[in-house]
């Protein structure tokens, strides 16, 4: 169990205690996590900093990041297009819904290739972003959708790894604590396809070995949208308030307002 808290916004003790109670509830078990300690902790990444800044010093050293100055607004006025991304739904056929990694960045602030970036410290008001090899085919072979395929520069940008407000990105703190907790099955969303492909970049980039990836269709709702927030979609603690069972919930039997 590994309580990805990071962003301070988002993040509060209350979510995390009642995360823990609603798995719970529903049957999950766990043999490490913040409630139980392993040889792994601390196991929320609020308490990992020192993990990611040891990833970022590599890939700075090593020449993959570059400073970014580029503000959100920046990159709207830059773009001025909405973005939307597919993934499959349960039945396989694709799913369109703006995703929260944003278009394809237009290389405002990439450096010359082969030159180092001019800052070496975090610093406040800059995005770090790792250049991608622009062209490469990034494959791999994903145990429930097969073989999945994306070009660097194409069908992603350069990302950002560390944001302008001092917070390490999911790609990073991912590919850092799989790794360093010797992860080898990973099991997600298919909204995250594209996730896995930078974090393959990021992998070989840090000399980390990637593990064995599987995308799941995504729970959605009557009108095909995957659950989330954004959408005041139903949570886990409202459906138990609902009076529904974990059986209800495992066997997707849920409420047609859900």
């Amino acid at each position: 169990m590994r309580m990805e808290d990071l962003d301070p916004d988002r993040c509060r003790a209350q979510y995390a205690e009642a995360a823990v109670e609603d798995l719970r509830w529903l049957g999950i078990r766990w043999q490490e996590g913040p409630d139980k300690g392993g040889p792994f902790a601390p196991y929320q990444q609020s308490r990992r900093l020192d993990v990611y800044l040891d990833a970022w010093r590599q890939l700075v050293r090593n020449g993959f990041l570059y400073p970014c100055r580029c503000s959100r607004k920046d990159l709207d006025n830059a773009l001025a297009a909405p973005h939307e991304s597919a993934w499959p739904d349960a039945k396989g056929h694709a799913q369109m819904e703006p995703l929260d990694d944003g278009p394809v960045y237009p290389g405002t602030c990439r450096p010359l290739k082969g030159s180092l970036p001019a800052d070496n410290e975090l610093g406040k008001g800059i995005n770090w972003r790792f250049r991608v090899p622009d062209g490469e085919v990034v494959e791999f072979e994903d145990r429930n959708l097969g073989p999945q395929s994306f070009v660097a520069g194409r069908d992603f940008g350069d990302f950002v790894v560390w944001r302008r407000d001092g917070v390490p990105s999911y790609q990073l703190a991912c590919a850092a604590d799989d790794a360093a907790m010797g992860i080898t099955e990973v099991v997600r969303g298919a909204d995250l396809l594209k996730s896995t492909a930078r974090q393959i970049l990021l992998n070989r980039a840090l000399g980390f070995e990637n593990p064995a990836w599987f995308h799941c269709a995504l729970v959605v709702d009557h009108n095909g949208r995957r659950l989330a927030k954004r959408h005041d979609a139903l949570s886990l603690r409202a459906l138990r308030q609902q009076g529904l069972t974990p059986m209800n919930i495992l066997s997707a039997e849920l409420p047609v307002e859900a």
